[in-house]
């Protein structure tokens, strides 16, 4: 089995989630007492937020490679960075930690493509919205077009998941105004929804929507073991036999 580095804390709800659905696949495909070998890079989520805000992604760069290098150094094999936002850097990441890095982006592709959808529209932080490193990605992967909220629901979806999720709050208002955006999305084209922040699964379920449902973050963690167990079930399996 590989061990994979996870960089998270950026929140640390959504970390917390990806270690737990992790080490669950992990047991669901190999059983007994079988859990997933994991490294762990932990922020300060105040300080990330606090560089986001400035626009000082050169100084988050940094330290997210810094987070890269030190779990190369204690025996990661690929690396997990645990939100949608932050992947921004992460050609940065996966270049200057020398390791190969697992994209959020290419496992949603995947899953949309799989369900023969085209177009999607998509929740996220409004970095990641507005910015083009997600959106192109899942254009560039499988030709998936993407659709945002307007000016206004960008605004409160972005205003949601750092003052009420992100400190583990949910409320139902909350879900009331997402499940409106959700609707006018549809209403605008999209054939499904990409919640494009690991936190939001938190709120959105998908016996909220009748349109497919994409979390990221449960896309991704299983992605992610899928990589650590590559050719790790047949070894087992022989040693079984």
């Amino acid at each position: 089995m590989k061990t994979i580095g996870l960089i998270g804390g950026m929140s640390w709800e959504s970390i917390a989630i990806y270690y737990r659905l992790m080490n669950e696949e992990v047991k669901r495909q190999l059983g007994g007492l079988h859990s997933a070998q994991l490294l762990l890079w932990s922020f300060d989520f105040a300080e990330i937020v606090s560089l986001q805000a400035s626009g000082d992604w050169v100084e988050a760069t940094k330290r997210m490679v810094e987070a890269g290098i030190s779990l190369k150094k204690a025996g990661a094999e690929a690396l997990v960075i645990c939100t949608n936002t932050m992947h921004k850097m992460a050609a940065d990441v996966e270049s200057g930690s020398g390791l190969p890095v697992l994209y959020i982006a290419d496992a949603t592709a995947k899953a949309i493509k799989q369900k023969n959808l085209n177009t999607v529209g998509l929740l996220a932080t409004r970095f990641t919205m507005e910015q083009d490193f997600y959106k192109g990605r899942l254009k560039e992967q499988q030709g998936i077009n993407t659709i945002v909220p307007n000016d206004d629901g960008r605004a409160v979806v972005h205003q949601v998941i750092y003052e009420e999720l992100c400190k583990g709050i949910i409320k139902d208002s909350s879900k009331d105004r997402y499940l409106k955006i959700i609707k006018k999305l549809v209403e605008n084209g999209a054939e499904g929804i990409v919640l494009g922040c690991t936190e939001i699964g938190m709120l959105i379920k998908q016996e909220d929507v009748e349109v497919p449902l994409f979390d990221t973050t449960t896309l991704h963690a299983e992605s992610a073991v899928g990589f650590a167990l590559d050719g790790f079930k047949s070894i087992e399996t022989k040693k079984s036999a």
